[in-house]
């Protein structure tokens, strides 16, 4: 029949499977004047992302978000797991920033309006639609297809090793994570063993002060 080669179907039922695995998260949130929204992503280190976003002002007369806000900032800050400023920049009312973390972990980003314009925020709502790519979500295959003149199949294998090389990129910040949780354990343990011991001597140092000092006072009444 015409169908799909055997190796052509299994590399797609892979890319599907892979696709599955991937991160790319979109959401909306409202926030009011100069409210600052954050938010955290866990990204392994050596990792694009980029955020796109666009904003809905509440227009009180119609009872719905108007479709723009021209006149309209935003301030963007993204900070690593070592709480160092990564990007800290001002767009308009729609934005795409992008950056490439560098330390594995929690990183956070922030938006806010920088608006002062009163009028603006009559209504107290402004809607933040956010779009954050991460990984291989970021690259723009059918402009990479038409660049490099790559075809259905080698596209396909392109994507799919794009999205193993993600992958062990998340196997490796997992192995990285369940390492720093068995130090913290350790040490939480050795701590713990610690104050055990420090409580039995505690203890034990009490005890003999307890029986001298009952001897002392049964000797002073001469009772013994």
């Amino acid at each position: 029949g015409g169908g799909m080669p055997p190796f052509a179907s299994l590399w797609a039922g892979c890319a599907a499977l892979l696709a599955c695995l991937s991160a790319a998260r979109a959401l909306y949130f409202h926030i009011g004047e100069t409210e600052k929204k954050c938010f955290i992503e866990e990204i392994p280190d050596e990792t694009m992302v980029i955020g796109k976003y666009r904003t809905q002002l509440w227009d009180k007369q119609t009872g719905s978000f108007l479709t723009s806000t021209p006149g309209l900032g935003m301030h963007v800050e993204i900070k690593d797991p070592d709480t160092k400023i990564v990007l800290s920049r001002q767009y308009g009312s729609e934005g795409r920033f992008t950056f490439t973390s560098h330390t594995p972990g929690e990183h956070q980003i922030c938006l806010h309006s920088n608006s002062t314009k009163m009028a603006l925020f009559a209504g107290g709502k402004l809607r933040v639609h956010l779009d954050i790519q991460v990984g291989e979500h970021t690259n723009n295959y059918p402009e990479i297809a038409a660049k490099d003149k790559l075809t259905e199949l080698q596209l396909r294998v392109r994507q799919l090793l794009d999205q193993v090389d993600q992958i062990q990129k998340e196997q490796n910040y997992q192995r990285y994570r369940e390492e720093r949780f068995r130090m913290t354990s350790e040490s939480t343990n050795q701590r713990v063993l610690w104050w055990s011991i420090t409580q039995t001597i505690i203890l034990l140092i009490t005890g003999v002060w307890q029986m001298r000092h009952l001897k002392s006072f049964f000797e002073a009444k001469k009772l013994v």
